[in-house]
């Protein structure tokens, strides 16, 4: 690159409204992030309507927050990048449209980007991709295994078919009656406590890299009753640590396997439960004895922000990819379609 070349990017796909700034595809000037948990705890999970209005409101407040802390202005900006799905409807278009917005202005290219390829790129401000390589994505609703062979190609080799791992961990965690977000919680309690109930493990048909976490929610849930009707009490502690152990085994043993099948030069984690220290453990644990190189971003990384969205926008804004002006949300946005789309210009 001639010249410092700078995006700035939008993420609002869920309760989080975030601007960031990176310059030249992998150094991250600012990041900012809005969160609206406190706003939604009490309701024990994200309410779409009021996730919306949050953003509407705090969209010019963390865009200004951020050009402050970089020092930068709009007019910086070689692109503007932002979120386009998946995630709940109404935050994003709060996104897309302040995208629009903006790139409309000022005149500078958009760049729409897919969640999941936000968080796998979030990586990439950490060490540079070396491929191929894989990712483990297990980010709320998501649990997915994906081949990369090049920058912007993603290739789905296993996903969930039912109970993200994400969406177990929050139901587990109302069953024990534990604060939203529940994840968190639950890793915490898992530390203190010990594996003393063996909970299934769903592996499912041989050679299978597909992931099942409904049955395992379900035998949380079952036990606790039955348990309950006999007056028999289970430590939350232990609870936590059982249900974590059932997790954390399936998450990194097909994320080994995969690797070393697919004889990948890096296995990638993203997502929120990325943050979790079980399945940090385990992981670093199994890819110790191999080759490939295991990369976990930091923790401020994992959970949605515009950071990751920057990360990949950036590389496909070099790529040539240029979203038009009828961009529009898109909740049910498919990854692999996305890796393939054409280039478009506005030009």
């Amino acid at each position: 690159m001639s010249k410092n070349q700078y995006l700035l990017a939008i993420e609002t796909s869920c309760d989080e409204t975030a601007v960031a700034i990176v310059k030249n595809e992998r150094e991250l000037v600012t990041n900012i992030v809005a969160s609206q948990i406190e706003s939604h705890k009490r309701f024990g999970g994200v309410v779409p309507e009021i996730a919306s209005r949050h953003h509407i409101e705090q969209m010019t407040v963390t865009l200004q927050e951020a050009l402050d802390d970089s020092g930068l202005s709009l007019d910086d900006m070689d692109a503007i990048a932002v979120t386009e799905g998946p995630g709940l409807v109404g935050a994003l278009l709060v996104g897309v449209n302040a995208a629009k917005s903006i790139a409309f202005a000022k005149q500078k290219p958009l760049v729409g980007v897919h969640h999941i390829a936000g968080h796998i790129y979030a990586n990439r401000l950490d060490k540079e991709f070396e491929f191929p390589l894989l990712a483990l994505v297990v980010s709320g609703g998501h649990t997915e295994l994906v081949l990369m062979r090049e920058h912007g190609k993603f290739e789905i080799i296993g996903e969930t078919r039912d109970d993200a791992a994400g969406e177990a961990y929050d139901k587990v965690a109302r069953t024990l009656k534990l604060p939203y977000p529940g994840g968190p919680h639950i890793d915490r309690l898992a530390k203190e406590g010990e594996e003393v109930i063996d909970f299934p493990r769903s592996w499912l048909e041989d050679g299978s890299y597909d992931f099942s976490f409904s049955g395992l929610k379900s035998s949380v849930i079952n036990t606790l009753h039955n348990a309950k009707q006999k007056g028999i009490e289970y430590r939350p502690e232990d609870v936590a640590a059982s249900f974590q152990a059932s997790v954390v085994d399936v998450l990194s043993t097909k994320a080994l396997r995969a690797a070393e099948e697919y004889g990948v030069k890096q296995m990638i984690v993203a997502g929120g439960v990325a943050a979790n220290r079980g399945l940090r453990a385990a992981l670093q644990e199994k890819f110790e004895a191999v080759d490939t190189e295991l990369l976990i971003p930091p923790i401020h990384l994992c959970t949605d922000n515009a950071a990751m969205i920057a990360a990949a926008g950036a590389v496909a804004y070099n790529q040539g990819h240029r979203a038009q002006w009828d961009l529009n949300a898109n909740p049910g946005l498919d990854l692999e379609l996305y890796g393939n789309r054409g280039k478009l210009s506005t030009e």
